[in-house]
């Protein structure tokens, strides 16, 4: 998991308003929506399957003097959100996390890491943005970016905020916070040299797409590896060379790398570790205790390094990754759209092992 606990103070307000049969359920005070005073989001009720996530309605937030209200145009659904949902996590972090997230359910049950959209309203002591600015962001542990609107501060606990370039769309630009930001910050870490040999296991999704082409940018020789139906698209972005790992085993065909980035963590460390030159690195994303516990000693008693973690970038590094985008350098893969109201099954969609890049979900358009 690529999450590190962070404050969560900002996360939307949580009081769940839903309909049921027929029936509003509104507690006094609270207006319609017509009245701008509630918001659609989607609430993941317990641990569980997709099932678990319901479409309501909650009070809409107000900015504080340092915050920022941003309507969501656009977010996305990534193998973390569906990690949360389940509480599908490694033994040795379950408990902090557990307690972090909520012990029977979801404490903060807007579930969504980065978002795209406008900014409609500033607190007084906002000084870097301003009303109608199209922003894109990474909420970090507070999360809550499943919504119609959401509030955040000029740098968000953990996250991200920058401005969109005007040729980028807002579905393009929800993809980039979480996945293009962890992608950098990894690689930087690495870090990645021109002329570098690099392989990337788990090239196909939010992060591996980045990561493959963040590589090439850097002058590397990119190897890619995924499910045989994502390799098109990974040489499309630029991969030198594409391994279907199920006809093949990376680790078993002699080859070695300067630097080995194993998005999901499901590769063999042993195996891998075998496939580094002297003084490679092996960058791990999610990583199991057994992992850790090898990483480390490889890291003692050998040229080899194993790194575990990349710092959260900065509003800087997203205005950079922006910048790429919209200068055409780096590429935002939407593999398919869904609406707000079909969360669950763009969940299903995600633990399909198919999906090519990203999931988008559509939150209102520009003239809704």
């Amino acid at each position: 998991m690529c999450l590190s606990a962070r404050d969560a103070r900002h996360a939307i307000p949580l009081l769940a308003i839903e309909k049921a049969g027929g029936t509003d359920h509104r507690p006094p005070g609270i207006l319609k929506r017509g009245q701008a005073r509630v918001m659609k989001a989607i609430h993941c009720t317990a641990y569980g399957p997709p099932e678990v996530l319901r479409l309501v309605e909650v009070p809409k937030p107000a900015p504080k003097d340092d915050e920022i209200l941003i309507r969501i145009r656009a977010t996305s659904v990534t193998a973390a959100d569906c990690e949360i949902r389940r509480f599908d996590f490694p033994g040795w972090i379950w408990l902090p996390l557990r307690l972090w997230f909520g012990l029977r359910r979801p404490r903060h049950p807007v579930l969504g890491q980065e978002l795209a959209g406008d900014i409609e309203e500033t607190g007084a002591k906002v000084q870097s943005f301003r009303h109608g600015d199209r922003v894109f962001a990474a909420t970090g542990m507070a999360l809550g970016a499943h919504a119609e609107w959401i509030c955040l501060r000029e740098q968000p606990e953990g996250g991200a905020l920058a401005k969109i370039p005007a040729n980028v769309s807002y579905a393009e630009a929800a993809t980039v916070p979480y996945g293009g930001r962890e992608a950098l910050q990894f690689l930087r870490k690495g870090p990645v040299r021109r002329g570098d040999r690099v392989l990337i296991n788990g090239a196909g999704g939010s992060f591996g797409t980045y990561a493959v082409q963040l590589a090439r940018l850097l002058g590397a020789h990119v190897t890619a590896v995924d499910r045989g139906i994502k390799l098109d698209m990974l040489r499309s972005l630029g991969a030198d060379e594409v391994v279907d790992y199920i006809q093949e085993d990376f680790t078993s065909n002699g080859r070695t790398y300067d630097l080995i980035f194993d998005v999901m963590g499901k590769s063999s460390l042993a195996r891998g570790l075998g496939s580094l030159t002297p003084h490679g690195k092996f960058l791990l994303s999610n990583p199991r205790f057994g992992q850790l516990l090898r990483g480390l000693w490889a890291s003692v008693t050998s040229g080899k390094k194993v790194i575990f973690g990349a710092e959260s970038g900065t509003n800087e590094d997203l205005a950079y990754l922006g910048g790429l985008i919209g200068s055409g350098q780096l590429r935002a893969v939407v593999d398919r759209v869904f609406p707000l109201e079909d969360m669950a099954e763009a969940h299903r969609y995600a633990e399909s092992g198919l999906k090519q890049g990203n999931i988008v979900i559509s939150v209102s358009n520009p003239d809704g």
